[in-house]
């Protein structure tokens, strides 16, 4: 054993020396390998996401439907894996000159080889990363409307709205020309792309679909909170590679990023725990879990923009924004099964306002004497929840009219697993 831990130590040292050899990282002219190797790590960091979110949402919903929630995850997995590939891409990062989408220059990711760099990074790199944003994005609204929907037009939905809502919206906000890009929005990594347009489009489903039956007079408990924290441990795990990997280097930037991304979490699980604790007098397994997700959400678009301090501000006001959000459904009337909103749409609003207030790395907010960053943070929120909110609106009333999205009153009452997939997920 000894002598495998020197060997060890001695390839380590072999290869921090290598590295830091003149051309090493630079192998190819404009290819930087440890950029390369950062992506790569990170595009399977968010990858692992998916399952993290299966477990956080599956332990959420009643036994009955576990399975079916799930693999609303996990079939993101499958669809937009091959949908970006073949259109998404090019919608949100193609060669199109229109600061509204990229066109189709990239089909099938055409002209696109080994030897094609984004930056520092082979471009299939680049490709992947971004394609683990669009493959998570769609299944983070399944939450709102778990426990009541079928399957097929689900999958139809997510393939639809991938395609004329989410990839839209990344070229905007992230595209070379894209028109909120161009004004100078700020989103490190996904805070209104990915959060504001999931939050706002799950609002938007459940107000076509409607509530779960029995909903909210029938209790309607988590029935395996154990797997919900096992899922909530996998995501931050994998937000490490979802807002560090977004500087798109391994440099001061990444490691920024990854420090806000903890710092953050950190802080939202604290505040979330105090504020049940301050109504509740207790701090509860599926708060703390909450909490951490709410102040990642949070931070994502400031995790490269603003310094450590400010992220445990953002942090720690997402977790009691987020925790009064949930509340606040049940008296307000709409059903957002595993909040889906309150946690993603009012965490992502606030850390996208926020990066306005308090960015003070790679541009300036209102803290630092430029109230304009903080109109154009805000005109930015507007524009794609309105977005999202209109277009979900219209996807989900025509899937409803032509397939019916939600499922009968008895394969609700005995449960999806059985009634929509033929399995249960428990079979003791």
């Amino acid at each position: 054993m000894k002598t495998l831990k020197r060997i060890g130590a001695a390839t380590s040292g072999a290869l921090v020396a290598l590295a830091a050899l003149p051309g090493f990282a630079a192998a190819e002219d404009g290819l930087n390998t440890g950029d390369t190797a950062w992506l790569l790590v990170s595009s399977a960091l968010v990858l692992l996401m998916l399952p993290g979110l299966a477990l956080f949402y599956g332990g959420m919903v009643r036994k009955k439907n576990v399975l079916s929630s799930m693999m609303h995850s996990f079939v993101a997995m499958g669809v937009i894996g091959v949908q970006w590939v073949v259109v998404g891409y090019t919608i949100a990062f193609g060669p199109g000159e229109s600061a509204f989408w990229g066109g189709l220059g990239k089909f099938l990711l055409s002209g696109v080889g080994p030897d094609s760099l984004s930056g520092t990074v082979p471009e299939f790199a680049f490709i992947m990363f971004q394609g683990m944003f669009a493959i998570i994005t769609p299944a983070l609204i399944s939450g709102a409307i778990a426990e009541r929907v079928k399957f097929m037009p689900y999958v139809i939905f997510i393939l639809l709205w991938s395609t004329l809502i989410y990839d839209p919206l990344a070229h905007w906000v992230w595209g070379s020309n894209g028109w909120l890009l161009e004004m100078g929005a700020l989103d490190f990594a996904g805070g209104t792309v990915v959060h504001i347009s999931s939050g706002v489009s799950a609002l938007a489903a459940i107000a076509i679909i409607g509530r779960r039956k029995g909903w909210p007079t029938t209790a309607m408990f988590p029935h395996n909170l154990t797997l919900t924290l096992l899922g909530a441990g996998l995501l931050w795990f994998g937000w490490f590679g979802f807002n560090a990997g977004s500087a798109l280097a391994s440099n001061g930037s990444a490691a920024l990023a990854f420090t806000n991304t903890q710092t953050a979490a950190a802080a939202a699980c604290c505040s979330w725990l105090l504020a049940e604790w301050f109504i509740h007098k207790k701090g509860s397994a599926l708060g703390a879990a909450s909490g951490i997700v709410a102040g990642l959400v949070a931070i994502t678009p400031a995790a490269g923009f603003v310094t450590p301090g400010a992220s445990i501000l953002i942090g720690g006001i997402a977790g009691i924004l987020c925790y009064g959000a949930v509340l606040m459904k049940g008296k307000l009337g709409y059903d957002d099964s595993l909040d889906a909103f309150g946690v993603h749409g009012v965490g992502g609003t606030w850390g996208a306002l926020a990066t306005g207030i308090f960015a003070t790395v790679g541009g300036t907010g209102l803290l630092a004497g430029n109230p304009k960053q903080f109109l154009i943070q805000l005109l930015s929120v507007v524009v794609a929840a309105a977005y999202a909110f209109v277009g979900t609106i219209i996807l989900v009333k025509l899937i409803d009219l032509i397939f019916g999205f939600r499922v009968t009153d008895e394969e609700e009452t005995v449960g999806l697993d059985e009634k929509v997939h033929g399995e249960v997920g428990y079979n003791f």
